[in-house]
Formats: structure tokens, sequence, C-alpha cells
């Protein structure tokens, strides 16, 4: 009927392997007994509503979005199922990289229903052509602009086949985020915020510069202080901070940092190392409510680093930066990558031995993850190197590190991933989760419960590595060292 409002749905679909999906490879072959069936089943639905569980942010924004004769609701289905039974005149799914079979499988049922679906997200953005037989519409870039564009175009009646956001959008544009469509018992927090995006880095084997740009784009200060104070209203757990890379701009942190101080908030976020050098800055961070931080040390050995155009971490100088970030009373989560071009059998030994000298709160020990998109992918691809087809994206997992997608340059997988499975499992054990939060400078029970979810996450990733050794250990190629 003319002049109906219209119903838009903003689907969030989990990815189906990692956190979200754990240990998925050979289901079928599985009978756990009765405690393991019961102890995964927990660990489970712990995974999904306390590791740390956040709205995506990316949806949250689209939903603010207000359009005269336009009603926005948002599913998350993580944590609750999809609102079948209702009549939505759009979808918008948000695809992830690691999720599009599940959101292809979805948006084509809804398209026999007769609903239109519009498609969005990192995915979407790099292979638009891979998506638009799944789609009515189609959204690519950063769609903090276009939304408005879709949802006028809805009411017209006059929807388009694609928009496309060609240049970076300017965030000072931005409007204030709302939470009101959010069940905020189902996050570990809803206090997400970002106040920049690019990169200025060039890591072969991340999206981020590919999504977003090299270029550092910042939201106003002020807009970012009146989104904490508003967000306080409604939850006062921890904040996220989001951005890649929050001291990338030292001026732009100095700023920030000093306003959020008044407020007495405790934050999260991810940085790199080099704040450890930077005294002023590190303690201003402390000043501000840092309770922890990311930061992404992938190897200790420049070698391996620059062989991925990873060039601002110097090795020699990981160890300061990080005691020095502890010693300021923040707790650092410490990601590190084995498997990269330069490393050899050495490098897990030389991991756990700086895990142990820099007193890394919480350890995170990856997989390097070809990501379709990016340098690395396609450069693995032209070597010959992957295990599956790249152009069967489906067959690829990214989000956590249970099945290899590649073959080491230096190292033969028969020798790798058994050498990857024995550090995990040294490195991650009861024991060494409690000492851990002991150690910590602050946030301990957090520290703890994420060192015990990862005690039982590697070791759902031993369990898939070594069963894909087995499957993978008769064929002559997956054995032979690259050149």
């Amino acid at each position: 009927m003319a002049g109906a409002e219209k119903n838009v749905l903003l689907v969030f679909i989990q990815a189906d392997s990692g956190v979200d999906g754990a240990s998925l490879l050979a289901e079928g072959e599985r009978s756990p007994g009765l405690f393991s069936s019961l102890r995964d089943t927990l660990f489970s639905r712990i995974i999904r509503r306390a590791q740390f569980a956040i709205p995506p942010l990316s949806l949250m924004i689209l939903a603010s979005v207000e359009v005269e004769g336009v009603r926005q609701e948002y599913c998350d289905l993580r944590f609750e199922r999809f609102p079948a039974d209702r009549e939505w005149d759009l979808v918008g799914i948000s695809v992830q990289t690691g999720a599009v079979r599940p959101a292809f499988e979805l948006a084509r049922a809804l398209r026999r229903r007769g609903v239109k679906v519009v498609l969005g997200g990192p995915y979407v953005t790099l292979f638009p052509e891979r998506c638009r037989e799944h789609a009515d519409v189609l959204v690519t870039g950063e769609a903090d602009e276009l939304w408005r564009e879709v949802l006028l175009d809805l009411v017209r009646g006059s929807l388009r086949a694609e928009y496309r956001q060609s240049v970076p959008p300017d965030l000072s544009r931005r409007g204030p985020v709302s939470k009101s469509m959010l069940d905020l018992k189902s996050y570990f927090t809803t206090n997400v915020v970002q106040t920049t995006r690019g990169c200025p880095y060039s890591c072969d084997f991340c999206t981020v510069h590919v999504m977003n740009g090299h270029r550092l784009r910042h939201r106003p200060v002020a807009e970012v202080l009146r989104e904490v104070e508003g967000f306080l209203k409604e939850d006062r757990r921890i904040f996220f901070f989001l951005d890649d890379t929050i001291n990338a701009s030292e001026r732009y942190a100095r700023e920030l940092f000093t306003g959020l101080i008044p407020f007495g908030i405790r934050w999260v976020g991810q940085s790199t190392t080099s704040l450890g050098e930077n005294p002023a800055l590190l303690e201003l961070f402390a000043r501000s409510g840092c309770g922890a931080l990311l930061v992404g040390i992938e190897s200790i050995g420049d070698g391996s680093n620059h062989a991925h155009q990873k060039f601002h971490n110097p090795a020699s100088r990981q160890v300061a930066s990080i005691r020095a970030i502890r010693d300021a009373g923040i707790c650092v989560y410490g990601s590190f990558i084995y498997g990269l071009d330069g490393d050899t059998l050495d490098m897990p030994q030389r991991i756990e031995a700086f895990i142990e000298e820099t007193g890394v709160d919480v350890p995170g020990i990856n997989l390097l993850r070809p990501i379709p998109g990016t340098g690395l992918f396609s450069r693995l691809a032209a070597e010959g190197r992957l295990l599956h087809d790249p152009s069967n994206h489906d067959a690829f997992r990214f989000s956590w590190g249970q099945e290899m997608l590649y073959r080491p340059k230096s190292i033969p997988l028969e020798e790798f991933i058994p050498s990857y499975t024995a550090l995990t499992r040294r490195v991650f054990t009861p024991l060494n989760a409690l000492k851990r939060a002991a150690a910590a400078p602050t946030l301990r029970a957090s520290v703890l419960s994420f060192n015990l979810l990862y005690v039982h996450l590697y070791g759902l990733a031993r369990r898939d590595l070594m069963g894909q050794l087995a499957t993978l250990g008769g064929l002559e190629e997956v054995r032979r060292p690259v050149s």
C-alpha cells in the first residue's frame, strides 16, 4: 500500500569457522562422549556470550540512519533467530569473509519468499562480481553515506542494483550512533567506538588498508566525547575502541584521551608496540582508563615481518616496548603469526621464550591466513602455495587457526603442523592461564577468562590440524618445502 511504512532488517551473520563456529572440520566424523559434548556446548555458549562479544559497529551505524517512512531493526544471528514470521520490505546482510556461504544461503531463502535483499560489507566490496547473482542490491565501499540514499530509494520505489562509495566518506559528517535496537544483555559490552579509519602501513596479509585506504581519517574529538557520554547513560561497562591503530596519530590520540580522563571509563583498544617508546603518550593512555591493548607483534624476527611488508616494529625494540606498556598498568594481548615466509623450525621456541620474557598477558599464536583480496593471497596463489583452489573462496577459513590454507615457504607441512600444535600445547595450559592472570597489571578476571578459553580453542585447533595432517600426509607436493 502506498505510503505504508517500510520495514528494514539489518542482519549480522557469524563466521562458520573460528570463535563463532569453533571446530567445524570433519564434524560428522566425531562421536564425542557425554562429558566432551557437554564441555564443548558450555564453552561454545561462553565463547559467544562472554568472550568479549560486541555488536558489529558497521550495522549499528546503518541502523542509526533515520529516514521518514522507514523503520529499521537489527538481528544478530549469534544470539537470536531470524524473524522469519514477519514481513520485511528489505533485508540487509553484512557479508564477512568467512561467512560468505551462510550469507548467500540466507539471501537465497529470502529472495525465494519475495523479500528484497541488499548485500554489503567487506566481501561484497572486494568481490562484487561474485555477489551480484545473490542480491537485488549491492552496496560496495564504506556505507555511512550510501545507506540513507538506499533507504530513500526504497521509499520512492526506485532501488538501484548497485550503490558504490568510490571515495572514502568524511567521518566528520557521520551522525550519532544509537543502541536502541540492541539487546544489551547479549554482549560483553555495547560501548564500541571508532575514531579513525585507514592505516598508514601495508602489511600484505591485512585487509584494512585495502578496504579503508592508507590515509587516516578522523572523527572530530568533540563528537567522539559526546558519543562516549551518551553511551554511558545506557551501558557503563568497558569501552572498546575499534581503531586498528589507535596511536597512529599522536596529536589526535593526545587530544582524544585527554578529553576522556574526566569520564573515568575503562577501555581497551589496539596499538603498535611503538607506544611503549613514548612515555608521555603511554602515561596519557593509562590516565584515560586504558586497561588492555592488542598489539600486532606478528614475528619476533625482522626477516619474517619484512617478507610481508611489515617494517614498523623492529624486533630489537619489542621486549622493552611491551614491558613499558605493562609497567604503565596496561595489559598486553600479543598477537603472533607463525608460518611467515622467513620462519624456520626454531621460531616456536623463540615465541615461547619471548612470551615468558615480556610477560604478555594474553598471547595469541595465529597461523598465517591468506585472505582473498590481500597481496598475500594473490602472491601465494601465483606461487602455487595455496592448498585450495584460489577461485573457491568458500574453501578457505579465516577467523581461527584450525586448518592450514597454504604451504609455508621453508618448512614442510609434515613438520610445521606438529611444531605449531606442540607450541600451543605448551603455551595454553590451565596453569599458565592462572599464572598470567595473577601477574596481569589489571583486568585479571578478563585475562583469566580469555586464557582459559584459549586453552579450549587451541585444543580444538590441534585436533583439526592433526586430522588435516593425516589426510594430507600422503601427498608429496604438500610435504615438499618451497624453494
